[in-house]
C-alpha cells in the first residue's frame, strides 16, 4: 500500500535532508583533509627554503595588532547598537557620555515619539537613501578613488537593516527666528545592521557593517504658507561634521587597519559633508508654490576670519636618536564642511604659523570652529598616518557676540599643549560705501588671500546649448570661477536644457577687480558649449548690490543659447559691538548737550583725572574716591575675597594685602564646558625677609570637591614679576547639573619658595554655583590665605 500524497513528501524532503547532511560532512572532511596537507607542505617549504624565522615575525605581529584592534572595534559596535535599541527606561544605564542631549539640556525635550515614527517611516526611508546613495555618493566615490589608482569602485548591495535612526532629543528654537520659518535640531544617533557591499578593481569585492552617525541635524521648514501643505520646503542639514565609524568586511577586510581604512572613512566623511553638512544643504521642495531659489541658495550670516598665529609645549611625538625627538605640527581647521590646514614646521613643539583663513558662517548658534594638531609622519598615501596632538572646538556664538577675540587655549586629548588664535567676525552688509574701510584693513594686514566680500550665485537652468561634435545631446555642467576658486554644478545626462537649482557662495578679494567667469563644459568629450563673462563692480551700481534671476547670453554658443541665474553681492564689515554702541551714544549726546553742559562735563572728567591721580599716590583710601564700586557676586560673597573692583582700583592689594587676580569666567551650554581665563595678576607682595628675592608666579586650579589630577590645570612660570600677564584660557568638561555643585580653587604659587615650605602665595575658592555663568564675567579677585584642606 502506497503512501499518503503528504507522508510522500515528508519522506522525500528527509531523504534531501540526509543527503544535504552527508553532502556538508564529506565537504567538512574534504576541507579539513586539505588544510592539514596545506600545513604540512608549508612547514616542508619552509625547511627546504631554509628561510629565517624573522620572514614570520612581521606578519605574526600585524595580524595581532589587527586582531585586537577588531575586538575592540566590535566591543564598542555591540555597545552602540544595544544604545540605538534603547528604550527610553533603559538610558539611565548608559554611560555618561552616551546619555541623549535632553538629559543635559533643559531646552531640549525627549522624542520618544518621534523614534516611533521614524521606525514606521524607516521602510520608506530605506528606498530614497538608496537612490542618494547610487546617483550622488558613488559617482564621487569613484571619482576620489581614481587619484590613489583605485578604479571600478561600485555599490552591489545596499541594504540600510531594520534599525532606524535615534532621536536623543529635540530642540526648537523661539528666539531670534523669522516669523516665516521654524527651526528645530535633532540630537541624530544610528548604529543600524546596514550591509552595503562593493566591487572595486579587477573583481575585489568587499561591504561595510556596522555603520554609525552621530551629530546634530537641522531641519528648517520654510517658507509657511496659507495653504495646504502649509510648509513650502525644508531644508537638512548638519551643523558641523558628524561622526562616522564602521567596520570593514569581505577581501578588503585586510584593509580594516588603523591607517588603512580612514582612507575610505575619510572618503565617506567627505561626501556626507558635501551634500548635507554647512554651507551644504539638503533641499525638498513640498510646494509647488515656492520658488527653488529661496530653499536652495545659501544664506551665510556672516564670515570669520581666522588667524591661527603659534602653538606651544606640543607633546613630542617623534622618535629621536637619544630618546624622544619633537614634532612635525601642523593645523586643521573645520568649520562645518569647510576645512583649512595650515603649512608643517618640522622639528619642533613650540611651531610659529602665522596662518590666515576664512569660513562662511550659516549659522552662529551651534556651528564651532574645530582645531586639531597633528604631528606630520610618512606614509601610505591618503591614509592617517599622523599623530593627534590635540583638539579644542571654540562656540561661533561666543566669538560673534564680542566681534573679535584673542585666545590661548589648552588642546584637549593631550596631555600638555596649547594654540594660539585670533578670531574677527564678520557681518554681510549691501552698503558699496562699506568696502573702503575692508579694503584698507586687509592692505594693513599685508595677507594677500583676506577677502572683503561675498558673492552669493544662484544657477536656475540653461537653453539651447549647443551640441556635441557626434550630434548626439551634451552632458553639460556649469564651471564657476572668481579668483582662484572654482565650484562647478552637477553633470546633467544628455540634454541641451539643463535644469540645476543649485547655489554657490564666493569669497571676494576685491569686488572693485573681479570677475566671475562661466564655462558651459560638456562632461562626456570635455568640448566647451558656450561662456560668460561678469564683471563684479558692475553690482555696485545694482539696487542693494543684486541682479535678480534673468537669462544671459552666451558667447561660443549661438544666439538661442541662454543662463538663468542670479547674483547678489555682500560687503564685509568688521562687527565690534561695544564701540559701536559707544560712538552712537556720543553722537546723540553731542546733539542734545549745550554748551555750558560740556564745560560741565569738562569739569567732571578733570575732577575724575585728580581723583586717580590721587589714588596713585596714595593719598586717598577707597571710600573717598567719587566713582562707585560694583559688586559682580552675591553679597554673601563678599568678605571672602570675591569682590570685583573697578579699574580705578588697579593699585590695590586686596583687602589682605596678597595681591589680587583678573579672571573671566563663562559656561558654554551648547558643548558642555565651563571655560576659565586667568588673565594677569596685580600687586603681588615681596617677601619682607628678602625684598629682592621677587617671585616667579604660576596659577593652578582644581575643581572641588575632590581635588584630582584630572581637574588639575597650571600656568607656565613668568619670572621676577609681581604683575604677571598670562591670558590663557582652560577648559572643563562639566554638565549643567554639575556646574552648580562645583568650586573653583584658583592659587597663585612661586616657584623661588618650593623648597622653603609652602609655595602659595594666595588663593581664591570660587563658587560657580552662584554667578550666571552663560554670559562671558570678567572678574577681580583678591586673593586670601591659603585654606588648609
Amino acid at each position: 500500500m502506497s503512501d499518503p500524497p503528504d507522508q510522500a513528501v515528508d519522506h522525500g524532503k528527509d531523504r534531501l535532508s540526509k543527503r544535504k547532511i552527508a553532502g556538508i560532512k564529506i565537504k567538512s572532511v574534504l576541507y579539513s583533509v586539505v588544510k592539514r596537507v596545506a600545513s604540512v607542505l608549508f612547514v616542508y617549504a619552509v625547511g627546504y627554503m631554509q628561510w629565517s624565522f624573522g620572514w614570520f615575525f612581521g606578519p605574526i605581529v600585524l595580524l595581532v595588532i589587527r586582531d585586537q584592534y577588531r575586538k575592540s572595534k566590535d566591543q564598542k559596535s555591540k555597545i552602540t547598537k544595544s544604545i540605538a535599541l534603547a528604550q527610553e527606561d533603559d538610558v539611565i544605564l548608559a554611560r555618561i557620555e552616551d546619555l541623549p542631549a535632553w538629559v543635559y539640556f533643559p531646552d531640549v525635550e525627549r522624542a520618544e515619539w518621534l523614534n516611533k515614527i521614524f521606525k514606521q517611516l524607516w521602510p520608506s526611508v530605506n528606498s530614497y537613501v538608496r537612490d542618494l546613495i547610487r546617483d550622488k555618493i558613488q559617482p564621487k566615490m569613484q571619482k576620489k578613488l581614481q587619484k590613489f589608482k583605485l578604479t571600478g569602485f561600485k555599490f552591489e548591495k545596499m541594504i540600510l537593516g531594520s534599525i532606524p535612526p535615534r532621536v536623543g532629543g529635540v530642540k526648537v528654537y523661539e528666539a531670534n527666528v523669522a516669523r516665516h520659518e521654524i527651526i528645530l535640531d535633532l540630537d541624530l544617533f544610528y548604529a543600524g545592521d546596514c550591509n552595503l557591499s562593493f566591487t572595486m578593481g579587477a573583481g575585489v569585492k568587499g561591504g561595510i557593517k556596522d555603520f554609525q552617525l552621530q551629530g546634530t541635524l537641522r531641519v528648517v521648514l520654510k517658507p509657511l504658507l496659507s495653504r495646504m501643505p502649509l510648509i513650502g520646503g525644508l531644508q537638512i542639514y548638519f551643523l558641523n561634521n558628524p561622526t562616522i565609524d564602521f567596520n570593514l568586511v569581505g577581501f578588503v577586510d585586510i584593509l580594516d587597519l588603523p591607517g588603512f581604512s580612514d582612507l575610505l572613512r575619510q572618503l565617506i566623511l567627505e561626501q556626507v559633508s558635501s551634500l548635507m553638512v554647512l554651507p551644504n544643504k539638503l533641499p525638498v521642495k513640498l510646494s509647488k508654490h515656492v520658488e527653488s531659489e529661496m530653499l536652495n541658495v545659501p544664506e551665510p550670516e556672516g564670515v570669520l576670519r581666522i588667524h591661527v598665529i603659534e602653538a606651544k609645549n606640543l607633546m613630542r611625538k617623534d622618535i629621536g636618536i637619544l630618546g624622544k625627538g619633537k614634532s612635525d605640527p601642523y593645523c586643521v581647521l573645520n568649520v562645518g564642511a569647510q576645512e583649512r590646514r595650515t603649512q608643517t614646521i618640522d622639528n619642533t613643539v613650540d611651531p610659529k604659523w602665522d596662518y590666515w583663513c576664512e569660513a562662511m558662517v550659516d549659522s552662529i548658534e551651534g556651528q564651532l570652529v574645530t582645531i586639531h594638531v597633528w604631528d606630520w609622519d610618512p606614509g601610505f598615501p591618503g591614509s592617517q598616518n599622523d599623530d593627534l596632538l590635540g583638539r579644542a572646538a571654540i562656540d561661533i556664538n561666543t566669538i560673534a557676540k564680542k566681534g573679535e577675540d584673542d585666545m590661548w587655549i589648552t588642546l584637549e586629548q593631550a596631555k600638555h599643549g596649547m594654540v594660539h588664535v585670533r578670531f574677527t567676525w564678520f557681518v554681510l552688509t549691501t552698503n558699496y560705501s562699506d568696502l573702503r574701510a575692508v579694503l584698507e584693513e586687509t592692505q594693513m594686514l599685508q595677507v594677500t588671500s583676506m577677502s572683503t566680500a561675498l558673492l552669493i550665485i544662484y544657477v536656475d537652468s540653461a537653453k539651447g546649448l549647443p551640441q556635441a561634435r557626434t550630434q548626439s545631446k551634451p552632458d553639460p555642467y556649469l564651471l564657476l570661477t572668481v579668483g582662484r576658486e572654482s565650484q562647478q554644478t552637477s553633470v546633467k545626462k544628455k540634454t541641451s536644457d539643463p535644469v540645476w537649482e543649485q547655489g554657490f557662495n564666493f569669497l571676494v578679494n576685491n569686488p572693485n577687480a573681479d570677475t566671475l567667469y562661466l564655462n558651459f563644459i560638456d562632461h562626456k568629450t570635455g568640448a566647451g558649449l558656450g561662456e560668460l563673462t561678469y564683471n563684479l563692480c558692475a553690482l555696485s551700481e545694482k539696487p542693494n548690490l543684486c541682479v535678480n534671476l534673468q537669462p544671459f547670453g552666451l558667447l561660443k554658443s549661438g544666439p538661442q543659447a541662454k543662463l538663468t541665474f542670479s547674483m547678489h553681492l555682500r560687503i564685509l564689515k568688521h562687527y565690534i559691538p561695544e564701540a559701536e554702541d559707544h560712538v552712537s551714544k556720543l553722537k546723540r549726546n553731542d546733539s542734545e548737550l549745550s554748551t555750558g553742559s560740556k564745560r560741565t562735563i569738562s569739569r567732571e572728567s578733570s575732577l575724575k583725572s585728580e581723583t586717580e591721580s590721587n589714588v596713585q599716590e596714595g593719598t586717598e583710601s577707597l571710600e573717598q574716591i567719587s566713582v562707585p564700586l560694583q559688586s559682580a557676586v552675591p553679597p554673601e560673597s563678599q568678605g571672602n575675597g570675591l569682590t570685583h573692583r573697578t579699574l580705578t582700583d588697579t593699585f590695590s592689594a586686596g583687602e589682605a594685602g596678597l595681591g589680587r587676580i583678573q579672571i573671566t569666567l563663562r559656561y558654554s551650554v551648547q558643548r558642555q564646558r565651563l571655560i576659565v581665563v586667568i588673565h594677569k595678576i596685580a600687586n603681588l607682595p615681596l617677601p619682607s625677609k628678602d625684598p629682592s628675592n621677587i617671585p616667579d608666579p604660576y596659577v593652578k586650579l582644581y575643581l572641588l570637591p575632590g581635588r584630582s589630577k584630572e581637574s588639575k590645570r597650571k600656568t607656565q612660570v613668568v619670572k621676577d614679576n609681581c604683575n604677571p600677564v598670562f591670558d590663557v584660557t582652560f577648559e572643563y568638561v562639566l554638565s549643567q547639573g554639575e556646574l552648580h555643585t562645583q568650586q573653583l580653587e584658583v592659587t597663585v604659587a612661586t616657584q623661588k619658595q618650593l623648597f622653603s615650605g609652602s609655595n602659595t602665595m594666595g588663593q581664591v575658592l570660587i563658587d560657580l554655583g552662584k554667578f550666571n555663568l552663560t554670559q562671558s564675567n570678567t572678574f577681580w579677585f583678591d586673593l586670601q590665605p591659603e585654606v588648609e584642606s
